[in-house]
C-alpha cells in the first residue's frame, strides 16, 4: 500500500500509528516533569497504545499534579529513589571511565534526567528516547553521544525531519537533513546522511525515494564552495545508490515544484517531486526546517537521530502535543528495526 502525495495528516498518523502498535516498545522521556504538553502527549500514547512509556521524575508530584495516568503500559522512575541508579553509575563509570569520569561525577551524572534516560536505552531498559522541548539540544544530544553512541564505530550521527500536512502548493510529506547536528559536512558527509535519510524513508513510507541535493545553484547556474560540494554529494550518492531517484545540485523551487524543474533542469530523474532534501550546512537545514514548521505550518516529527545505536528523537522547543505523539511513534518504529 502506497502513502500518496495528496494524503492529509490524519492518514499519516493512522498509518504510524498501526505500525507502532504492531511490536509495542519502551520510550522514556526526561522531561515530562517539566511540561504539561508532554504528559498530554504521553497520555494519548498509552491510551492509544503507540508505545509503553518511562517518565522521569517524582512519582508523588506527576500524581499530585496530573489525573489519569496510571496505566500498564506507563511507569514513573524516580533516579533517586530508583534501584537502577545504582546500576546506572556503575555502566556510567563503565563507559565514560576512560574520560576521566569518577565516581563521584558518575554518580551525580545518574541523577540526571537525560544521562539516566540514555543509559535506561543502553542498558535495555527502554528502547528509544524522546526529548529536547524543554532542555534544548545541546544539552539533551550530549548524552545520546558519550552514551548511546553509533551504531557502529566511526558512524557519522546525523539528523533528520519529517514534514507533514497541506499547503496550498504543497501536499506531500518531505524528508529534511540534518537540521540539527552536523554543522558543516563534507561532500563524502552528506552521501551518509542521504543514505541514512533513505533508510529511514523506506521504514515509514512505502512511496519511492527521491533524493534533492540542496543549493543556491542549479545545474552549475553559480559557483561558489557550497555548491561544488552539493555538486560533489549529488554525483558521489547517484553512484553509490544508482537505485535511488535522486539529483542536484538544485534549488529548492526545482526540487519540489515540476514546472521550475522542467524549465531549469529537464533531463533530471527527478521532476520537481523530490521527498527527501539534503542541505549543505546545519544553517540551511535550521533555516528551512523552521520556515517549513512555523510559515509553512506543516506539522514537525522530529528531529530523528540517524546512525545512532539506539532511537533518540529531539523535539523543537515549541513541539506540540500532537507534534510529540508522532515523533514518539516514529522512535517506536525504529525501535522495532533496531
Amino acid at each position: 500500500m502506497y502513502i500518496l502525495y495528496n494524503y492529509c495528516i490524519m492518514n499519516f498518523k493512522k498509518q504510524i500509528f498501526a505500525m507502532a502498535r504492531q511490536d509495542l516498545k519502551t520510550l522514556v522521556f526526561p522531561e515530562a516533569g517539566l511540561s504539561d504538553t508532554i504528559v498530554f502527549a504521553v497520555k494519548t500514547i498509552v491510551n492509544k497504545k503507540l508505545a509503553k512509556v518511562i517518565l522521569i521524575g517524582d512519582p508523588s508530584a506527576f500524581f499530585s499534579k496530573y489525573s489519569n495516568l496510571e496505566s500498564e503500559n506507563l511507569k514513573i522512575i524516580n533516579p533517586s529513589s530508583s534501584p537502577l541508579c545504582a546500576e546506572v553509575e556503575r555502566f556510567l563509570l563503565s563507559r565514560r571511565g576512560d574520560k576521566g569520569i569518577t565516581p563521584d561525577v558518575a554518580a551525580q551524572l545518574a541523577q540526571d534526567h537525560y544521562y539516566f534516560s540514555a543509559a535506561l536505552v543502553a542498558l535495555s531498559y527502554a528502547d528509544g528516547i524522546v526529548c529536547g522541548s524543554e532542555g534544548g539540544a545541546s544539552k539533551t544530544l550530549r548524552p545520546a553521544l558519550e552514551i548511546i553512541k553509533g551504531k557502529e564505530s566511526g558512524t557519522l550521527l546525523s539528523s533528520g525531519m519529517i514534514f507533514v500536512g497541506k499547503t496550498r502548493t504543497f501536499k506531500r510529506p518531505v524528508l529534511l537533513a540534518d537540521p540539527a547536528l552536523v554543522q558543516n559536512p563534507s561532500a563524502s558527509q552528506l552521501v551518509d546522511i542521504a543514505k541514512c535519510s533513505v533508510d529511514l524513508w523506506k521504514t515509514i513510507f512505502l512511496e519511492e525515494p527521491k533524493v534533492a541535493f540542496l543549493s543556491y545553484s542549479t545545474n552549475q547556474s553559480a559557483n561558489g564552495e557550497s555548491v561544488d560540494k552539493m555538486r560533489a554529494a549529488a554525483q558521489m550518492f547517484a553512484m553509490a545508490c544508482p537505485e535511488v531517484i535522486s539529483g542536484g545540485e538544485m534549488q529548492l523551487d526545482c526540487a519540489l515544484s515540476p514546472r521550475a524543474q522542467a524549465k531549469k533542469l529537464p533531463g533530471c530523474r527527478l521532476r520537481g517531486d523530490a521527498n527527501i532534501l539534503i542541505v549543505p550546512d546545519i544553517n540551511a537545514g535550521n533555516i528551512l526546517a523552521k520556515s517549513l514548521g512555523v510559515v509553512a505550518g506543516l506539522s514537525t516529527v522530529g528531529a530523528i537521530g540517524l546512525g545512532f545505536a539506539k532511537p533518540i528523537s529531539i523535539l523543537g522547543t515549541i513541539a506540540t502535543a500532537d507534534e510529540i505523539v508522532m515523533t514518539a511513534a516514529i522512535t517506536a518504529i525504529l525501535a522495532q528495526v533496531d
